[in-house]
């Protein structure tokens, strides 16, 4: 109904309104999805983070919702939450909630026509093999599909997957 609206009211009021965790991050996935830079959106990340910044698989949640944030901002949205004080690249949920979520669920944000999504995914790669090589095994699997890309971005991917193999 949101959606429908074009508005983020509706959404904003079912976030403000909702007596469970389950019913908030629903409503914020919302917002996040259609209305990523409204005050609503904003106001609702920061009022989730406050709730819940003490529970680590609630706030896997918050750094997931906000990873697949569609368009090409995506990219800097999530390499804005990688200085958050609450993410470590040493911790493998928070990884896979943010860098997982971003590559293998975020379409748009992911697939930029640019590369660009694609290069910060090798670099990320890299960094956690040193320390998790079976995380960095797993994240690489939202690569499987890279020659099926139209030709741009199957060379962009093709040239990330590269930096990775002649560092490994």
């Amino acid at each position: 109904l949101s959606i429908a609206d074009g508005t983020p009211k509706r959404a904003a009021a079912q976030f403000s309104q909702a007596d469970n965790m389950t019913d908030r991050a629903a409503a914020l996935s919302i917002l996040v999805q259609r209305f990523g830079t409204s005050g609503a959106t904003n106001d609702a990340l920061q009022a989730f983070e406050a709730r819940y910044g003490t529970d680590a698989l609630v706030m896997d949640k918050w750094f997931l919702i906000q990873a697949m944030q569609p368009g090409e901002s995506a990219l800097e949205k999530v390499r804005g939450l990688m200085t958050h004080r609450l993410f470590s690249l040493d911790n493998p949920n928070r990884t896979r909630s943010l860098i997982g979520a971003f590559s293998s669920g975020n379409q748009t944000g992911f697939n930029r026509a640019d590369g660009k999504g694609y290069h910060f995914f090798a670099e990320r790669i890299l960094t956690v093999d040193r320390k998790n090589p079976q995380l960095a095994a797993r994240l690489l699997t939202a690569m499987r599909s890279w020659r099926s890309f139209e030709p741009v971005r199957c060379e962009h991917a093709r040239e990330a997957l590269a930096s990775i193999a002649t560092v490994a």
